[in-house]
């Protein structure tokens, strides 16, 4: 069983609700790569890659990117090297591998301002200049890289998506067969805070978590220094604080990303060593 498993706690609930959409729609739940997790997508590969593709493409027209250099290279080759490590892995243990249909590419930012990283479906992946004093050097990097892989490994944009698209329908079911009108006023505020703060957030968080664990496997199979993906929040803490209360926030707070990264290091170490 993966350690995942234990991060969430409605991790029962929620397989027992894509068991029951199954029936409808066998093609929407599927298993989330290593991390043994059933999830809710409706949406192909090839639909989201329409879409996101030649927004990833427009974004590059429209930013001044860093080209030719020193960090530049670095971050391409360490990518790469993630992007290969994932390949062997599945190719030498006979596994259908989930990247196999990515077009990878990777851009620097040229915005010493924004401390961020980020990954669209299919493997486009964007680093801003100004997250890398916070990376500090090619093992955060790697740690970063891995957690953005992550996010489309595990499809997170289309399982969003699908979730928005179901709960839509329930909220329009609920107007029209329920309560036979629309919500309105302080209604529909109470309604969307609930909505937002008791399944929008916590499933956020909980995909940032699969992300962190994934990511550290990722640079672990790359042969990268894991101890580093922790080290990156603790940094991340001092440059900006604690941040907003996780129960308000999208993303766990650094302190719960920062223990729960140092449990599974040992583990992952174990399970999935460097690829020779």
């Amino acid at each position: 069983m993966s350690v995942f498993n234990n991060i969430s706690r409605r991790k029962f609930i929620y397989g027992c609700s894509c068991f029951g959409a199954s029936s409808l729609l066998l093609p929407s739940c599927t298993e989330v790569a290593l991390s043994d997790r059933q999830q809710f997508n409706i949406l192909s590969d090839d639909f989201l890659y329409s879409k996101t593709f030649p927004a990833y493409n427009n974004f590059k027209s429209q930013t001044k990117l860093i080209t030719g250099t020193k960090e530049y290279n670095q971050l391409i080759d360490i990518g790469f090297r993630i992007r290969d490590a994932i390949n062997v892995y599945y190719d030498v243990n006979g596994q259908e591998n989930p990247t196999s249909n990515f077009q990878w590419e990777f851009v620097l930012v040229d915005d010493d301002q924004t401390k961020n990283a980020w990954c669209m479906p299919g493997g486009k992946i964007a680093f801003y200049s100004g997250i890398l004093p916070i990376a500090k050097n090619e093992d955060g990097i790697a740690s970063i890289m891995g957690h953005e892989i992550a996010h489309a490994v595990a499809r997170h944009s289309a399982e969003r998506a699908s979730r928005a698209i179901l709960m839509d329908a329930g909220t329009y079911a609920l107007e029209r067969f329920v309560l036979g009108t629309n919500l309105s006023g302080y209604s529909r505020e109470l309604y969307g805070q609930v909505r937002q703060l008791g399944l929008e957030l916590p499933f956020s968080r909980s995909q940032e978590s699969e992300a962190d664990y994934l990511g550290v496997i990722f640079m672990s199979l790359a042969g990268y220094n894991v101890e580093e993906s922790y080290k990156v929040w603790e940094r991340m803490k001092e440059e900006g604080g604690s941040g907003p209360a996780e129960f308000w926030s999208t993303h766990p707070s650094p302190d719960n990303r920062i223990t729960k990264l140092k449990e599974w290091i040992p583990i992952v170490r174990k399970q999935y060593p460097a690829i020779g």
